[in-house]
C-alpha cells in the first residue's frame, strides 16, 4: 500500500509539472501565419531557434535552456545545403523515419482540417497510439555508443562536418535510459504524451463528459511495455485529470506469445511471421540493408576525404543518422543533422520507410492478417453504439501500427516499394505513418437530424492530426466513409487476410480474437 501512494503522489507531481509545460508549450499554437521567415539564414538554422518555428512544434530552443547543449553560429555557407537547417521547403522533422519527434500527416489529406463536419457529432473515439519520444533501443544503442568510442579513443582532431565532435558528449548518461521516454527538452516523450491528452480532451470533452457519468471505472490500454504504459500514464493525465486513479483503469496487455489473438501485439505471437525466412519479421531489414547500399558508399568517400585517418563503415554511417533523430528528442536539435545534405537524408528516410514497409506494413503478406484483430474489435464496437461507451484509448509500438494500417487498406502504393532507388511519390511514409507519439484515431460520426431510423453514421480517420479519406469509401461528410460500407469493407479485408490463428500456426486452444477491448 505505501508503494501505491507514492507512486501515486509522483504521478500527481509530475503531471503538475508538464501541465505548466504544456501552458507555455500551447502558448504559441496559434501563431504560424505570423512566423518570420528566416529562409537561408544560417544563424536561425536550428528549426528551434525560430521565433514561431513551422507546425507542428512552435517552441523556441532558447526558452528551453540546456546549459550542457549551447549552439556555436556557423557561417552562411557552411550550412546552407544540410539536413539540419530550416528553410520554408525543408524541415528535418518530417524526414527521420520514424526516429524522431511526432510530426503531423500531410500526405494526402483531406482539406479543411480536424474539425467535425457541419451537422454531425463525435459518437465514439477508437485510438491507437504509438508509445512517445524515446531514447534508442539496446541495439541501436549499442552500435551509436561503439561508433561514439571508437572515434574518441581514435585521438583525431576531426575536420569539417565532424569538426563538431571534438566537443561533443552522449546524449544519455546512464544506461537504463535506453529504450525508455525522453524527459528533456521540447519534444519530451512524458511532455507530448501529456500534452496529447489534453489536446484530445479539448477535442472529445462532451464524450468524456458521456463516459464519467457511467460507472467507473473508464478503461484504457497499453500493452506491456515499461515505455508503452508510461505513455498512456502521461496520456491519461492530460486526459482525465490528476484523479484520474480514482476514475480510470488502465489494463496492460502482456505481450507475451501465450496470448495469441487476444493481444495487443500481435507480432509477438505470431509464430509463422518471426519464423518466415522469406516474408517475416526479418524481411524489413534485408530490404533496409539493400536499398542502404545504394547511397552511403558516396557519404563514406566525402568523410573519409574530409579525414583520412578513420573510415567508417556502412553501419556507422547509418548510426550517425540515426543520431540526428535520437539526440533531437533529447536535447532538442542535433549537430549530427548538419553531417548530411538534404538529399543524403533523404535516402535515409527512405530506407527507414522500406524497412518498416516490408516488415509490418503492406509489403509483408503477414501485415493484414496481424493487423486485422484490432480494428475488427474496433468495428464491432461502432456497431454496439452508445452502449459500448464512448472513449477506447489502445498504446503500442509503432510494429503494432504498420500491420493494423495494412488492415485498413488506407495508406497503399500501387506498387511495391523497391529497393534500388528512392521513390519519391511514394504514399508510406514512416514519419507520417507512426512517428514517435504517432496515433491513428477513427471517429465514429453521427450526422443529420434523428428520425425514426435515426442519424446516418459514418467513420472518419484521422492520423496524426490529418484526416485520411479510405480510398473508395469517401461519400459521407468530410469524406468520411458511411458506416455500413466501412464494415462491409472490414470484413472482406479479414476474409482476404485469412484467419489468425490458423495462418500463424497457432493451436485450437489459442485465443482467436481480442476479447478485453470493452467498457
Amino acid at each position: 500500500m505505501p508503494s501505491l501512494v507514492a507512486n501515486r503522489v509522483t504521478l500527481v507531481i509530475s503531471a503538475t509539472g508538464i501541465a505548466l509545460f504544456g501552458l507555455l508549450w500551447n502558448s504559441c499554437s496559434q501563431c504560424l501565419s505570423a512566423c518570420p521567415s528566416h529562409d537561408g539564414d544560417p544563424s536561425r538554422s536550428g528549426y528551434l531557434e525560430f521565433d514561431c518555428a513551422k507546425k507542428p512544434h512552435q517552441s523556441s530552443w532558447g526558452s528551453w535552456f540546456h546549459p550542457d547543449w549551447i549552439w556555436h553560429r556557423e557561417t552562411r555557407s557552411s550550412l546552407q545545403q544540410q539536413a539540419g537547417a530550416l528553410t520554408r521547403d525543408w524541415n528535418i522533422l518530417y524526414h527521420l523515419g520514424g526516429v524522431g519527434p511526432w510530426v503531423e500527416k500531410t500526405v494526402d489529406v483531406v482539406e479543411g482540417g480536424i474539425a467535425v463536419p457541419e451537422g454531425c457529432e463525435v459518437e465514439q473515439v477508437h485510438m491507437m497510439a504509438r508509445h512517445g519520444e524515446r531514447y534508442p533501443t539496446k541495439s541501436v544503442g549499442r552500435r551509436i555508443k561503439a561508433l561514439f568510442e571508437r572515434m574518441k579513443s581514435s585521438g583525431i582532431s576531426f575536420k569539417d562536418d565532424l569538426a563538431f565532435f571534438n566537443d561533443w558528449d552522449l546524449f544519455w548518461t546512464d544506461d537504463s535510459q535506453i529504450e525508455q521516454l525522453t524527459s528533456t527538452g521540447p519534444f519530451s516523450g512524458r511532455l507530448g504524451a501529456f500534452t496529447t491528452g489534453v489536446r484530445l480532451r479539448t477535442r472529445y470533452q462532451r464524450l468524456l463528459s458521456i463516459a464519467e457519468s457511467h460507472s467507473p471505472p473508464i478503461k484504457y490500454w497499453a500493452s506491456g511495455s515499461p515505455r508503452v504504459i508510461e505513455t498512456a500514464r502521461y496520456f491519461g493525465a492530460g486526459f482525465f485529470g490528476l484523479d484520474l486513479l480514482n476514475k480510470t483503469n488502465l489494463e496492460v496487455i502482456s505481450e507475451d506469445s501465450s496470448r495469441g489473438a487476444d493481444t495487443l501485439t500481435p507480432g509477438d505471437t505470431c509464430r509463422a511471421y518471426y519464423h518466415d525466412p522469406d516474408e517475416g519479421h526479418d524481411y524489413g531489414y534485408t530490404a533496409l540493408y539493400q536499398f542502404r547500399a545504394t547511397y552511403l558508399g558516396a557519404i563514406r568517400e566525402r568523410l573519409l576525404e574530409q579525414n583520412p585517418d578513420i573510415e567508417f563503415s556502412d553501419e556507422e554511417i547509418y548510426a550517425m543518422q540515426e543520431m540526428c533523430g535520437f539526440e533531437t528528442t533529447v536535447r532538442g536539435s542535433s549537430r549530427w543533422c548538419h553531417v548530411f545534405t538534404q538529399d543524403e537524408f533523404l535516402s535515409f528516410e527512405y530506407a527507414r520507410d522500406v524497412l518498416h514497409y516490408y516488415r509490418a506494413g503492406p509489403g509483408t503478406k503477414w501485415g493484414a492478417v496481424m493487423g486485422w484483430l484490432w480494428l475488427n474489435a474496433t468495428v464491432n464496437l461502432m456497431l454496439e453504439g452508445p452502449s459500448a461507451g464512448p472513449l477506447y484509448f489502445s498504446f503500442v509500438h509503432d510494429g503494432d501500427i504498420a500491420p493494423m494500417i495494412t488492415a485498413l487498406d488506407i495508406i497503399t502504393d500501387p506498387k511495391h516499394l523497391p529497393t534500388t532507388r528512392v521513390q519519391h511519390d511514394r504514399k508510406w511514409r514512416k514519419s507520417q505513418v507512426s512517428p514517435m507519439g504517432g496515433r491513428t484515431i477513427f471517429e465514429l460520426l453521427s450526422c443529420g437530424h434523428k428520425d425514426e431510423t435515426g442519424p446516418a453514421k459514418y467513420v472518419r480517420i484521422n492520423i496524426n492530426d490529418g484526416i485520411t479519406a479510405i480510398p473508395g469509401c469517401e461519400s459521407g461528410p468530410g469524406s468520411s466513409c458511411p458506416l455500413k460500407d466501412f464494415v462491409t469493407r472490414t470484413k472482406e479485408k479479414g476474409e482476404e487476410a485469412g484467419d489468425f490463428r490458423e495462418k500463424c500456426g497457432l493451436s485450437e486452444e489459442a485465443a482467436d480474437r481480442i476479447t478485453f477491448l470493452h467498457q
